[in-house]
Protein backbone atom coordinates (compact mmCIF):
# COMPACT_ATOMS: atom_id res chain seq x y z
CA UNK A 1 0.00 0.00 0.00
CA UNK A 2 3.10 2.42 1.04
CA UNK A 3 4.62 1.62 -2.38
CA UNK A 4 1.51 2.50 -4.36
CA UNK A 5 0.68 5.71 -2.58
CA UNK A 6 4.23 6.70 -2.95
CA UNK A 7 3.87 6.25 -7.09
CA UNK A 8 0.55 8.30 -7.17
CA UNK A 9 2.43 10.69 -5.15
CA UNK A 10 5.32 11.11 -7.81
CA UNK A 11 3.07 10.93 -10.41
CA UNK A 12 1.11 14.03 -9.59
CA UNK A 13 4.39 15.54 -8.86
CA UNK A 14 5.05 15.28 -12.49
CA UNK A 15 2.08 15.92 -14.18
CA UNK A 16 2.30 19.10 -12.52
CA UNK A 17 5.50 19.84 -12.99
CA UNK A 18 5.00 19.31 -16.86
CA UNK A 19 2.04 21.99 -16.78
CA UNK A 20 4.29 24.14 -14.91
CA UNK A 21 6.87 23.77 -17.89
CA UNK A 22 3.80 24.70 -20.72
CA UNK A 23 2.40 27.23 -18.77
CA UNK A 24 6.19 28.99 -18.39
CA UNK A 25 6.98 28.28 -22.34
CA UNK A 26 3.80 30.24 -22.77
CA UNK A 27 4.63 32.77 -21.08
CA UNK A 28 8.42 33.34 -21.96
CA UNK A 29 7.44 32.59 -25.82
CA UNK A 30 3.67 33.68 -26.37
CA UNK A 31 1.61 31.87 -28.82
CA UNK A 32 1.94 34.24 -32.07
CA UNK A 33 2.61 32.21 -35.43
CA UNK A 34 1.20 33.38 -38.88
CA UNK A 35 -2.02 33.34 -39.22
CA UNK A 36 -2.81 33.38 -35.67
CA UNK A 37 -5.05 36.50 -36.14
CA UNK A 38 -7.41 35.02 -38.67
CA UNK A 39 -10.84 34.14 -37.75
CA UNK A 40 -13.02 32.36 -40.40
CA UNK A 41 -16.06 34.13 -40.92
CA UNK A 42 -17.93 31.20 -40.77
CA UNK A 43 -16.20 28.37 -39.38
CA UNK A 44 -19.27 26.01 -41.10
CA UNK A 45 -18.08 26.60 -44.49
CA UNK A 46 -14.34 27.96 -43.91
CA UNK A 47 -12.83 25.53 -46.86
CA UNK A 48 -14.97 27.75 -49.00
CA UNK A 49 -14.41 31.20 -47.39
CA UNK A 50 -10.23 30.46 -48.55
CA UNK A 51 -11.53 29.75 -51.99
CA UNK A 52 -11.27 26.14 -52.86
CA UNK A 53 -9.45 27.62 -56.52
CA UNK A 54 -6.20 28.46 -54.88
CA UNK A 55 -6.86 26.00 -51.67
CA UNK A 56 -4.63 23.01 -52.17
CA UNK A 57 -4.99 19.81 -50.34
CA UNK A 58 -1.32 19.87 -49.38
CA UNK A 59 -1.33 23.99 -47.89
CA UNK A 60 -4.66 22.41 -45.04
CA UNK A 61 -3.43 22.24 -41.70
CA UNK A 62 -6.69 20.01 -40.85
CA UNK A 63 -8.35 20.43 -37.76
CA UNK A 64 -9.30 16.90 -36.30
CA UNK A 65 -11.82 14.98 -33.39
CA UNK A 66 -9.85 12.46 -31.35
CA UNK A 67 -11.96 9.67 -30.44
CA UNK A 68 -14.92 11.45 -32.42
CA UNK A 69 -18.04 9.32 -31.77
CA UNK A 70 -17.82 9.06 -28.52
CA UNK A 71 -19.84 11.86 -27.07
CA UNK A 72 -22.54 9.43 -26.44
CA UNK A 73 -20.64 6.76 -25.43
CA UNK A 74 -21.11 4.66 -22.34
CA UNK A 75 -23.76 5.47 -19.17
CA UNK A 76 -23.91 8.85 -18.33
CA UNK A 77 -22.13 9.56 -15.02
CA UNK A 78 -21.19 6.40 -14.80
CA UNK A 79 -18.72 4.65 -17.82
CA UNK A 80 -19.22 7.64 -19.73
CA UNK A 81 -16.68 10.23 -17.98
CA UNK A 82 -14.03 7.53 -18.46
CA UNK A 83 -14.17 7.18 -22.64
CA UNK A 84 -15.33 9.85 -23.99
CA UNK A 85 -13.17 12.48 -26.07
CA UNK A 86 -16.23 14.79 -27.42
CA UNK A 87 -18.81 16.47 -26.14
CA UNK A 88 -20.21 17.61 -29.55
CA UNK A 89 -22.25 15.42 -32.40
CA UNK A 90 -20.44 14.21 -35.40
CA UNK A 91 -22.59 17.05 -37.54
CA UNK A 92 -21.82 19.92 -34.61
CA UNK A 93 -18.21 19.14 -34.93
CA UNK A 94 -18.83 19.64 -38.70
CA UNK A 95 -20.47 22.81 -38.33
CA UNK A 96 -17.52 23.73 -36.10
CA UNK A 97 -14.98 23.39 -38.62
CA UNK A 98 -14.02 19.71 -38.19
CA UNK A 99 -12.82 18.34 -41.11
CA UNK A 100 -11.04 14.83 -39.82
CA UNK A 101 -13.06 12.71 -37.69
CA UNK A 102 -11.74 9.48 -36.06
CA UNK A 103 -14.08 6.83 -35.73
CA UNK A 104 -13.44 2.94 -34.01
CA UNK A 105 -15.72 0.57 -34.79
CA UNK A 106 -16.39 -3.00 -33.88
CA UNK A 107 -18.21 -6.11 -35.47
CA UNK A 108 -21.60 -5.76 -35.19
CA UNK A 109 -21.16 -1.99 -36.61
CA UNK A 110 -21.44 -0.48 -33.28
CA UNK A 111 -18.70 2.89 -32.76
CA UNK A 112 -17.03 1.97 -29.78
CA UNK A 113 -13.89 3.02 -27.31
CA UNK A 114 -11.94 0.13 -25.95
CA UNK A 115 -15.00 -1.94 -24.27
CA UNK A 116 -17.58 0.85 -24.24
CA UNK A 117 -20.14 1.42 -27.15
CA UNK A 118 -21.87 4.09 -28.75
CA UNK A 119 -24.03 4.07 -31.18
CA UNK A 120 -24.27 2.41 -34.80
CA UNK A 121 -22.54 3.59 -37.54
CA UNK A 122 -25.30 4.94 -39.18
CA UNK A 123 -25.51 7.73 -37.25
CA UNK A 124 -22.26 9.02 -38.27
CA UNK A 125 -22.81 8.34 -41.46
CA UNK A 126 -26.12 10.37 -41.38
CA UNK A 127 -24.34 13.75 -39.65
CA UNK A 128 -21.86 13.28 -42.37
CA UNK A 129 -24.11 13.46 -45.01
CA UNK A 130 -26.17 16.46 -43.59
CA UNK A 131 -23.79 18.30 -43.36
CA UNK A 132 -22.55 17.90 -46.63
CA UNK A 133 -25.94 18.77 -47.99
CA UNK A 134 -25.72 21.57 -46.33
CA UNK A 135 -22.42 23.08 -47.84
CA UNK A 136 -20.99 23.29 -51.41
CA UNK A 137 -17.20 23.07 -50.94
CA UNK A 138 -16.15 21.14 -47.99
CA UNK A 139 -13.90 18.15 -47.92
CA UNK A 140 -13.87 15.77 -44.94
CA UNK A 141 -11.53 13.20 -44.02
CA UNK A 142 -13.07 10.25 -42.75
CA UNK A 143 -11.23 8.13 -41.04
CA UNK A 144 -12.91 4.51 -39.98
CA UNK A 145 -10.59 1.61 -37.56
CA UNK A 146 -11.53 -1.75 -35.91
CA UNK A 147 -11.06 -0.82 -32.79
CA UNK A 148 -8.21 -2.81 -30.97
CA UNK A 149 -9.54 -6.13 -29.30
CA UNK A 150 -11.95 -6.40 -32.08
CA UNK A 151 -13.10 -8.28 -35.20
CA UNK A 152 -13.43 -6.19 -38.51
CA UNK A 153 -17.36 -5.69 -39.50
CA UNK A 154 -18.55 -7.84 -42.10
CA UNK A 155 -18.41 -6.59 -45.69
CA UNK A 156 -17.66 -2.95 -43.86
CA UNK A 157 -15.69 -1.88 -47.02
CA UNK A 158 -19.35 -2.27 -49.37
CA UNK A 159 -21.19 -0.50 -46.94
CA UNK A 160 -19.04 2.68 -46.96
CA UNK A 161 -18.87 2.63 -50.58
CA UNK A 162 -22.63 1.90 -50.56
CA UNK A 163 -23.53 4.48 -48.18
CA UNK A 164 -21.06 7.42 -49.37
CA UNK A 165 -20.24 6.24 -52.94
CA UNK A 166 -21.46 9.64 -54.00
CA UNK A 167 -19.27 11.43 -52.23
CA UNK A 168 -16.16 9.53 -52.06
CA UNK A 169 -12.53 10.92 -53.53
CA UNK A 170 -10.54 7.93 -55.02
CA UNK A 171 -7.24 6.65 -53.47
CA UNK A 172 -4.73 8.69 -55.63
CA UNK A 173 -1.61 10.02 -55.03
CA UNK A 174 -2.64 13.45 -57.33
CA UNK A 175 -4.77 14.22 -54.99
CA UNK A 176 -2.37 16.34 -52.11
CA UNK A 177 -1.11 18.66 -55.16
CA UNK A 178 -4.59 19.32 -56.35
CA UNK A 179 -7.33 22.18 -55.23
CA UNK A 180 -10.61 21.71 -53.74
CA UNK A 181 -12.00 22.72 -56.51
CA UNK A 182 -10.29 20.48 -58.55
CA UNK A 183 -11.88 17.78 -56.16
CA UNK A 184 -15.61 18.57 -56.30
CA UNK A 185 -18.30 17.92 -56.27
CA UNK A 186 -16.47 14.68 -55.00
CA UNK A 187 -16.08 15.49 -50.84
CA UNK A 188 -14.66 12.82 -48.60
CA UNK A 189 -11.52 11.48 -48.54
CA UNK A 190 -12.39 7.80 -47.10
CA UNK A 191 -9.78 6.06 -45.13
CA UNK A 192 -10.68 2.36 -43.85
CA UNK A 193 -8.12 0.58 -41.53
CA UNK A 194 -9.70 -2.86 -40.75
CA UNK A 195 -7.43 -5.71 -38.61
CA UNK A 196 -7.43 -8.55 -41.14
CA UNK A 197 -9.56 -8.37 -43.70
CA UNK A 198 -8.27 -6.58 -47.30
CA UNK A 199 -7.13 -2.95 -47.92
CA UNK A 200 -7.76 -0.81 -49.96
CA UNK A 201 -5.75 -0.51 -53.04
CA UNK A 202 -4.93 2.56 -55.80
CA UNK A 203 -8.20 3.77 -57.45
CA UNK A 204 -10.30 2.23 -55.01
CA UNK A 205 -13.29 4.39 -53.70
CA UNK A 206 -11.23 3.84 -49.99
CA UNK A 207 -8.19 4.53 -48.73
CA UNK A 208 -5.52 2.34 -47.39
CA UNK A 209 -3.98 2.99 -43.72
CA UNK A 210 -0.66 4.67 -45.17
CA UNK A 211 -2.62 7.30 -45.94
CA UNK A 212 -3.12 8.57 -42.69
CA UNK A 213 0.00 8.17 -40.51
CA UNK A 214 0.94 9.27 -36.78
CA UNK A 215 3.05 8.89 -33.73
CA UNK A 216 1.20 8.09 -31.15
CA UNK A 217 2.65 8.54 -27.95
CA UNK A 218 0.62 6.89 -24.95
CA UNK A 219 0.75 9.28 -22.04
CA UNK A 220 -0.45 11.55 -19.20
CA UNK A 221 2.33 14.10 -19.52
CA UNK A 222 1.37 17.12 -20.90
CA UNK A 223 5.18 18.61 -21.89
CA UNK A 224 6.43 14.88 -22.30
CA UNK A 225 3.48 14.47 -25.16
CA UNK A 226 4.15 18.07 -26.45
CA UNK A 227 7.97 17.87 -26.75
CA UNK A 228 7.26 14.14 -28.47
CA UNK A 229 4.51 15.63 -31.02
CA UNK A 230 7.29 18.35 -31.97
CA UNK A 231 10.35 15.72 -32.65
CA UNK A 232 7.99 13.11 -34.51
CA UNK A 233 6.72 16.15 -36.29
CA UNK A 234 9.96 17.66 -37.42
CA UNK A 235 11.08 14.01 -38.87
CA UNK A 236 8.07 13.64 -41.32
CA UNK A 237 8.89 15.74 -44.75
CA UNK A 238 7.39 18.51 -45.35
CA UNK A 239 3.75 19.03 -46.92
CA UNK A 240 4.73 20.02 -50.22
CA UNK A 241 6.49 16.65 -50.65
CA UNK A 242 4.70 14.48 -48.76
CA UNK A 243 2.20 11.51 -50.36
CA UNK A 244 0.07 10.72 -46.89
CA UNK A 245 -1.37 12.93 -44.19
CA UNK A 246 0.51 13.18 -40.81
CA UNK A 247 -1.68 13.68 -37.84
CA UNK A 248 -0.13 15.56 -34.50
CA UNK A 249 -2.80 14.79 -31.17
CA UNK A 250 -2.68 17.58 -29.18
CA UNK A 251 -4.30 15.17 -26.00
CA UNK A 252 -2.90 12.84 -23.14
CA UNK A 253 -4.97 10.16 -21.83
CA UNK A 254 -5.75 8.95 -18.63
CA UNK A 255 -3.34 5.73 -16.84
CA UNK A 256 -4.30 3.47 -14.28
CA UNK A 257 -1.77 4.95 -12.39
CA UNK A 258 -2.64 7.83 -11.66
CA UNK A 259 -5.47 9.32 -8.87
CA UNK A 260 -7.46 11.04 -12.22
CA UNK A 261 -8.72 8.71 -14.82
CA UNK A 262 -11.62 10.26 -16.17
CA UNK A 263 -10.67 12.07 -19.94
CA UNK A 264 -11.64 15.71 -19.24
CA UNK A 265 -9.92 16.23 -16.44
CA UNK A 266 -6.51 14.46 -17.93
CA UNK A 267 -6.72 15.92 -21.10
CA UNK A 268 -7.46 19.08 -20.08
CA UNK A 269 -3.63 19.69 -19.29
CA UNK A 270 -2.47 19.89 -22.47
CA UNK A 271 -5.87 21.00 -24.65
CA UNK A 272 -5.05 24.71 -24.00
CA UNK A 273 -1.90 24.81 -25.68
CA UNK A 274 -2.47 24.11 -29.16
CA UNK A 275 -1.80 27.39 -30.13
CA UNK A 276 1.70 26.91 -28.59
CA UNK A 277 2.38 24.51 -30.43
CA UNK A 278 1.71 25.74 -33.69
CA UNK A 279 3.60 28.77 -32.59
CA UNK A 280 7.05 26.27 -31.79
CA UNK A 281 6.39 24.41 -35.01
CA UNK A 282 7.36 27.82 -36.53
CA UNK A 283 10.09 28.53 -34.22
CA UNK A 284 11.67 24.95 -34.46
CA UNK A 285 11.43 25.03 -38.08
CA UNK A 286 8.90 22.72 -38.52
CA UNK A 287 5.76 24.38 -39.20
CA UNK A 288 6.12 23.11 -43.13
CA UNK A 289 4.96 19.90 -41.92
CA UNK A 290 2.12 20.54 -39.82
CA UNK A 291 -0.72 18.81 -41.78
CA UNK A 292 -3.86 17.16 -39.55
CA UNK A 293 -3.81 18.48 -35.93
CA UNK A 294 -6.59 16.76 -33.75
CA UNK A 295 -7.62 17.06 -30.26
CA UNK A 296 -10.38 16.45 -27.50
CA UNK A 297 -13.02 18.43 -26.82
CA UNK A 298 -12.82 20.27 -30.23
CA UNK A 299 -13.76 24.13 -29.37
CA UNK A 300 -13.82 27.12 -32.18
CA UNK A 301 -10.41 28.55 -31.09
CA UNK A 302 -8.99 25.19 -31.93
CA UNK A 303 -10.69 25.28 -35.61
CA UNK A 304 -9.60 29.25 -35.87
CA UNK A 305 -5.64 28.08 -35.04
CA UNK A 306 -5.61 25.63 -37.99
CA UNK A 307 -7.79 27.84 -40.20
CA UNK A 308 -5.23 30.39 -39.53
CA UNK A 309 -1.85 28.90 -40.87
CA UNK A 310 -3.94 27.32 -43.68
CA UNK A 311 -5.01 31.01 -44.72
CA UNK A 312 -1.38 31.77 -44.02
CA UNK A 313 -0.03 29.62 -45.95
CA UNK A 314 -2.91 30.46 -49.25
CA UNK A 315 -0.80 34.10 -48.50
CA UNK A 316 2.42 33.03 -48.93
CA UNK A 317 3.13 33.86 -45.50
CA UNK A 318 3.63 30.61 -43.73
Amino acid sequence: MGSTVSTQVQKRKAVSTERKVLCDLKESRGCDFHGCDYRPPDRKAWMAGLGPEKLHVNQIVWPGTHDSATNKIGIPFVSRPFAQCQSLSIYRQLVLGTRVLDIRVQEDRKVCHGILVAYSIDVVIRDIKKFLSETEKEIVILEIRTEFGHQDPPDFDKYLVDQLGEFLIHQDDHVFGKTIQELLPKRIICVWKPRKSPHPKAGDPLWSAGYLKDNWIDTDLPSTKFDGNIKHLSDQPPVSSRKYFYRVENTVTPKADNPIVCVKPVTGRIHGYARLFISQCFAKGCADRLQVLSTDFIDEDFVDACVGVTHARIEGKA
